[in-house]
């Protein structure tokens, strides 16, 4: 299949390898941003293949993950309400809130439908006006431009029963929030590829020279990602902190002009709570104020939730890159992907679930490396 099997070729694979243990001197830590990174990652065991001065930190790239505690005690009001539709990708199902979750919900009898992207809960709008049809619209940079598309759509067709509970998130403030960390070990970024395909790259240049970061926008696939980190440690060596495109397949320095300009008519910039994180200024959107009236928080005036995460859960601190999921007591124990305590055992993104499914159950806990300044 086009460039997918290309990118899966062992050889070349090895041939990177061997690039990156000639070039790799001294102990370096890189993070890569997004969890579909995250996912290859385990699945195809790069992060053991790598010589021992390269460390892979997961970070807070699961838009599941980071959707914050509260935001799902909203979903699951809403959803309970009898005169509501509420309309949600699969994977936040099964997403943990403070005493329950969606699936709870639907089999309380609550109307929680799949849908597979926002304009089909658009679709039960109009074919439902005696209903309030509530898509949970979260992701990162990437499902925003579909999202914006829906609430366009729905004021040019003037539906008064569509909303959406919007917890989106930004991933460059992100990046600005872990650099700026007291506990930060990151010395240089795997940037999420997709992301970059729909917003460019012109928001990285600042960051990389602001922190001495090399920042590499990488796909998915073991190729994407060994040569993604093979130039990250080729800059790291050299001193260097500039801005790389290593997914220029799919990337362009502009990103996509169309769905940016959707995203600026619907939404506007705010800051926005993530979960295990806490409040990163800048870091989200919100429905615009031309838009507001298809908000459900608005509509539906949610308030007075009370949020507690289970004390035992690490999945914070696992987002951060501070622990690997081995890391945490609960994991395989009493947080399974049957019985998740954290959103990260959830999501097909999420690190705790990716070393779940690949049967990473425990690692030998290793010393933790000095790192060096950049440049």
């Amino acid at each position: 299949m086009k460039y997918l099997d290309e990118f899966n070729d062992p050889k070349l694979a090895r041939r990177l390898l061997d690039e990156i243990r000639a070039t790799a001197t001294r102990p370096w830590a890189l993070m890569e941003v997004c969890g579909g990174q995250t996912h290859s990652i385990i699945r195809h065991g790069i992060d053991q293949l790598l010589p021992d001065e390269v460390e892979l930190i997961h970070g807070p790239g699961c838009p599941v993950c980071v959707t914050p505690l509260e935001c799902i005690d909203k979903a699951l009001e809403i959803a309970a309400r009898p005169d509501v539709i509420f309309c949600s990708f699969g994977d936040m199902l099964r997403v943990p809130g403070t005493d329950r979750d969606l699936f709870r919900v639907k089999g309380e009898g609550g109307d929680v439908r799949v849908v597979y992207s926002p304009l089909d809960a658009l679709q039960l709008a109009r074919r439902h006006p005696d209903k309030q049809v509530v898509f949970f619209a979260i992701g990162f940079e990437t499902t925003a431009p579909a999202n914006a598309m829906a609430v366009h759509q729905a004021k040019r067709l003037g539906l008064g029963n569509f909303t959406l509970l919007v917890s989106h998130v930004r991933v460059p403030p992100a990046i600005e929030a872990i650099m700026t960390a007291p506990a930060c070990r990151v010395q240089g970024f795997l940037a999420a590829g997709h992301v970059c395909s729909v917003m460019g790259m012109a928001e990285y240049p600042e960051l990389a020279e602001r922190h001495r970061v090399p920042v590499v926008v990488t796909g998915f696939e073991p190729l994407d990602i060994l040569e993604g980190i093979r130039r990250t440690v080729g800059q790291l060596e050299r001193g260097e902190h500039r801005v790389e495109n290593a997914y220029a397949r799919a990337v362009r320095a502009d990103g996509n002009p169309a769905a940016i300009r959707m995203i600026e008519e619907v939404f506007e910039v705010t800051d926005r709570n993530w979960r295990g994180i806490g409040r990163i200024p800048g870091s989200g959107w919100r429905l615009s104020e031309a838009y507001r009236g298809f908000d459900a928080e608005h509509r539906f005036d949610v308030t007075g939730i009370r949020t507690e995460e289970p004390a035992e859960c690490r999945a914070g601190e696992v987002l951060q890159g501070l622990v690997k999921p081995t890391e945490c007591a609960a994991f395989g124990t009493t947080c399974t992907p049957r019985t998740p305590l954290g959103a990260t055992m959830v999501s097909s993104e999420g690190a705790c679930a990716a070393y779940y499914l690949y049967r990473r159950m425990s690692e030998p806990a290793l010393p933790r490396k000095e790192m060096n300044p950049v440049g």
